[in-house]
């Protein structure tokens, strides 16, 4: 299997991740003005679990360093298996939560509260969990990102105060689903062997790790997606028959979404086995500057607003020196 063997490659892959994840949004974006985000989900799902096995069958199985793909499951203790399957859990009920969010209330505001929550909550419990790169450095950048992510929702406050009408129910939802999106990152560390090149017997390689993620992503769907097209946060109920009755480009916008996410979970997970798990997090939940940028100055969710360009500056210059004080962490 594909292992990265330098911390330089590590933090290009984790820009690439960052650029996944806060891109993969625009694609829902595209899709909303026709499709409910609960259809267009489905979609995303899919493409998430597509671009895992094609990571799998491929980098996971070519090549004669580690384990791979299929000798890995072979392998694979069913407990490890469940972590990987729990963490695909855990994230599916929280990446609901931001898509509602970034469909009431945009990606600038969606994505700098609840993604930026997910970023220090998560640097912190896999620092704890693997404590590796300089702390002082990683919470100074950790700190950083903090503060921009208050100049954030000052600045969301700002433009809802001028009758712009962005419902507080996007924020609530982007805060709890923060929280439950620090989460899920741990449980896919926590199956995987801590050496890739000889990795301990049960342990999974990064391969088998994120298809069983993804596979827990698609089977918490069904119950999850189920339950919000019935009861939506927002409109009305939407039925299966309006999702088979979509048509080939919508769908395809929308597994384009899962699949671009994908690459990024795939690419922080390779990078962490030379970056270490927190500083690869860390770096891969920037993706909530490349996703406000996009919100701000492609989507213009912020347009009209008066009093916010300057603390939307400040905000983006704090988490671009927050996300480089996490980078010279990990070369400690």
């Amino acid at each position: 299997m594909y292992i990265v063997e330098s911390y330089t490659l590590a933090v290009i892959l984790t820009f690439v991740t960052m650029l996944s994840w806060g891109s993969w949004a625009n694609t829902q974006k595209l899709a909303e003005k026709s499709w409910r985000f609960e259809l267009f989900y489905w979609d995303y799902v899919i493409g998430i679990v597509l671009m895992a096995l094609l990571f799998a069958a491929t980098l996971g199985s070519f090549g004669d360093q580690g384990r791979g793909f299929l000798a890995d499951l072979k392998q694979a203790d069913p407990a490890n298996l469940g972590k990987a399957l729990l963490g695909g859990i855990i994230f599916n009920a929280a990446n609901i939560l931001v898509a509602a969010a970034i469909a009431i209330a945009g990606m600038s505001v969606a994505f700098p509260v609840g993604i930026g929550i997910a970023l220090v909550l998560g640097v912190i419990i896999n620092y704890i969990a693997t404590p590796q790169g300089n702390a002082t450095w990683l919470f100074a950048g950790v700190g950083l990102v903090t503060v921009a992510i208050v100049l954030d929702a000052i600045a969301y406050r700002k433009k809802a105060s001028q009758s712009m009408k962005v419902p507080t129910k996007g924020i609530v939802l982007s805060l709890v689903g923060g929280v439950m999106m620090a989460l899920f990152y741990r449980f896919v560390a926590s199956s995987m062997a801590d050496d890739f090149f000889h990795p301990k017997a049960g342990f999974l390689t990064p391969y088998t790790a994120t298809l069983f993620f993804s596979v827990g992503v698609l089977v918490s769907n069904l119950l999850f997606n189920t339950i919000l097209m019935k009861k939506p946060f927002e409109g009305a109920p939407v039925s299966y028959a309006q999702y088979f009755k979509g048509g080939a480009k919508t769908h395809l916008t929308g597994i384009l979404g899962g699949m671009i996410w994908c690459v990024g979970m795939s690419l922080s997970i390779l990078a962490a086995g030379k970056a270490g798990f927190p500083i690869s997090y860390g770096l891969g939940q920037g993706a909530t500057l490349v996703a406000a940028l996009w919100g701000v100055f492609i989507w213009k969710e912020f347009r009209g607003s008066k009093g916010t360009a300057g603390l939307l500056t400040a905000m983006f210059l704090l988490f671009f020196v927050g996300i480089g004080l996490i980078i010279y962490a990990g070369s400690f």
